[in-house]
């Protein structure tokens, strides 16, 4: 059986705030989104060539994929990748809760297939894993992945699928210069060594490493992350300083430096664009050529801040 490899792209768009209702205080976010928003924001993601698009049925609970689907019916099929995920914590009570949640996920973006589709969470390995592997045969699913995994649940995971000739083929997992725990626990290793590609997400911490926030101009109020980082702002202040000057001599900006940083450690950012002029700010990123003083130095900063970013969600790896 061949597998065509996954084409990996060097940013992936992430539409986890697009779940968001854009009411204020009603949404993890705290975004305001419109439609017409979201088309430009495709629109130039297109014409820059950026065609993945990463979602899953719990963001919002089917209106991020609701909203995606209705915005990419602008272009043809093959002229973009989608990624979408089965949530365990999610599942139903039928004889099949990961074919039944792709199908909602199918109706949802309105296609037949997904390029890239995960378990979200490991919430039991064995039970989850072989039920990719009819959706494989089927065609609906073109590619799978294993999220928030740690090292020995990926090495499971890829062992059920190997068994029927396939395989894990990415990773995804939260990492940043403040969240390290992928590169800690070897699995950045393990993906390079086996020639896999790694999904990372959160590269920006939901916007507090973009240099846009300080404790004088928080987080929006009512947002859950702004009950995760706004107390934290204070310690980043030395490193988010440190990621806009370094943009400033290659006429960027800090987010663009951070993602950079997540590109030179050879993985794919997943970044979240709720506004058009973010997909300026990704051309910049994979143009960009960080020395390896600056990387180490926003590293060092980044230990200094000493903040635990981990999401609830996330086991430690």
């Amino acid at each position: 059986m061949t597998i065509d490899s996954l084409k990996t792209p060097t940013v992936a768009l992430g539409t986890w705030a697009w779940g968001d209702t854009g009411e204020t205080g009603n949404g993890y976010f705290g975004s305001q989104m419109t439609r017409a928003g979201l088309e430009e924001i495709a629109d130039k993601a297109h014409a820059a060539g950026f065609t993945l698009w990463d979602t899953a049925l719990v963001y919002g609970m089917g209106r991020s994929e609701t909203v995606l689907g209705e915005v990419l019916k602008r272009y043809a099929r093959s002229d973009y990748q989608l990624s979408t995920k089965f949530t365990p914590q999610a599942a139903g009570t039928s004889g099949d809760p990961v074919a039944d949640m792709l199908e909602q996920s199918l109706t949802r973006l309105g296609t037949d297939y997904v390029d890239l589709y995960w378990i979200h969470n490991p919430a039991d390995v064995a039970r989850w894993t072989p039920h990719l592997i009819p959706l494989l045969k089927s065609g609906k699913v073109k590619h799978v992945g294993v999220s928030n995994h740690n090292l020995s649940e990926i090495e499971l995971a890829d062992q059920i699928l190997g068994e029927a000739g396939f395989r894990v083929e990415a990773i995804q997992n939260h990492y940043s210069l403040l969240y390290r725990s992928s590169e800690d626990a070897g699995i950045l290793r393990y993906c390079h060594s086996h020639g896999i590609p790694f999904f990372a997400y959160m590269v920006l911490e939901q916007g507090a490493l973009t240099g846009k926030y300080r404790p004088e101009n928080p987080l929006p109020d009512g947002s859950n992350r702004a009950e995760a980082y706004n107390g934290m702002l204070p310690q980043l202040k030395a490193l988010t300083d440190k990621l806009a000057s370094i943009g400033r001599k290659q006429g960027a900006a800090a987010p663009d430096v951070a993602m950079a940083w997540a590109i030179a450690k050879g993985t794919t950012p997943i970044i979240g664009v709720t506004k058009p002029n973010y997909i300026d700010g990704l051309i910049r990123a994979t143009r960009m050529t960080l020395a390896d003083d600056d990387i180490a130095e926003l590293e060092a900063l980044a230990d200094a801040a000493n903040v635990n970013t981990r999401g609830w969600w996330e086991q430690v790896l």
